[in-house]
């Protein structure tokens, strides 16, 4: 009996002790962290970077994480609410597209960050992260413009959302600082999702002479790969992630958006309770946009070319670079 009593006294000091430390946990699974995407997250780009900042949150932070594609306005919003009603602490929408549903849905749960990915709208409890894309589409540019055959260069993006206009007219500016006589080819798909519309729209641009191409298209931007993979002397840029390895014989390098890096930056500031709402912008000196070379073909860049853009890159680190007039 006096055996029995020992087990029974031991088993009560485990569930005291169990006791005292559930309330740790718990407040670890307090922070709860959604991401709203607007397209697959197995694009190998924009979505897939954002999955990959989420992931990067639930381990490094410990958070509960949740991840939901959505397709229209009505369901960005539906989603947001779904979210805060839900005590979801910190709501990602990964795009320019929802910074207006965020708006509407972010004062109903002020416990509720909402932050979007692109935008100006911002408020109490509401952010929107910018990429300084036009510095590392510069280079990129600038690389497109010095290593160009034909002088003809191609931009290829998903849809005519601002964010892609404005880094199309800055890799603009870059072929044309190395090229002043190169010609620019600019078309759009009308969705981020069809990769046969991609290929399509890359070959269309190689039939007009283009032997590099810029594409900025999510899961549509890989039948651009595509298309360059079957077609000879045709370069590919990447963008939003490393792509570098999508296609390596034919791909320059790829303007990078190191986006686990971004929402880090932003959840920390959120689990700390220092956050406040505001546009926050984010550069090549904070190392979350940069021109990442494609290593497997050092060859294709002359050396020459490397050493301009590592000069141009210098000034934009110490904010001495100004970009050209963008058309």
């Amino acid at each position: 009996m006096k055996f029995t009593k020992n087990i029974v006294f031991i088993n009560i000091a485990i569930v005291n002790l169990v006791a005292c430390v559930a309330p740790k946990n718990e407040a670890s699974t307090n922070f709860k962290v959604a991401l709203l995407t607007p397209g697959p997250i197995s694009d190998q780009s924009w979505n897939g970077g954002a999955y990959a900042g989420l992931m990067r949150i639930k381990d490094s932070l410990g958070a509960e994480v949740s991840h939901i594609q959505t397709k229209t306005p009505a369901e960005f919003e539906q989603n947001f609410r779904q979210y805060g009603a839900n005590g979801y602490t910190l709501v990602f929408g990964h795009g320019f597209e929802f910074q207006d549903a965020a708006s509407r849905v972010a004062p109903e749960f002020p416990k509720t960050i909402y932050i979007t990915t692109g935008g100006t709208a911002t408020g109490v409890n509401q952010a929107a992260m910018g990429f300084s894309f036009g510095q590392p589409s510069f280079l990129a540019g600038f690389v497109a413009g010095s290593v160009t055959k034909s002088g003809i260069v191609g931009c290829i993006g998903g849809t005519e959302l601002p964010p892609v206009k404005a880094s199309f007219a800055a890799f603009t500016a870059g072929v044309h600082t190395a090229n002043p006589k190169a010609t620019i080819l600019v078309s759009y798909i009308g969705n981020w999702d069809d990769a046969s519309a991609g290929k399509e729209q890359a070959l269309a641009q190689i039939g007009q002479g283009a032997d590099v191409i810029f594409q900025n298209a999510d899961a549509a931007g890989l039948g651009v790969f595509q298309a360059a993979k079957q077609t000879h002397d045709v370069f590919i840029i990447g963008s939003n992630a490393d792509q570098n390895n999508i296609a390596p014989s034919v791909t320059l390098g790829s303007v990078l958006i190191d986006l686990p890096r971004a929402f880090m930056l932003v959840a920390r500031e959120v689990k700390s309770g220092t956050f406040k709402g505001r546009m926050i912008q984010l550069d090549t000196k904070t190392d979350v946009v940069r021109w990442v070379p494609n290593p497997s073909l050092p060859s294709a860049i002359p050396v020459n070319v490397t050493q301009r853009v590592d000069s141009i890159r210098a000034t934009m680190l110490a904010e001495q670079f100004v970009m050209p007039p963008l058309s």
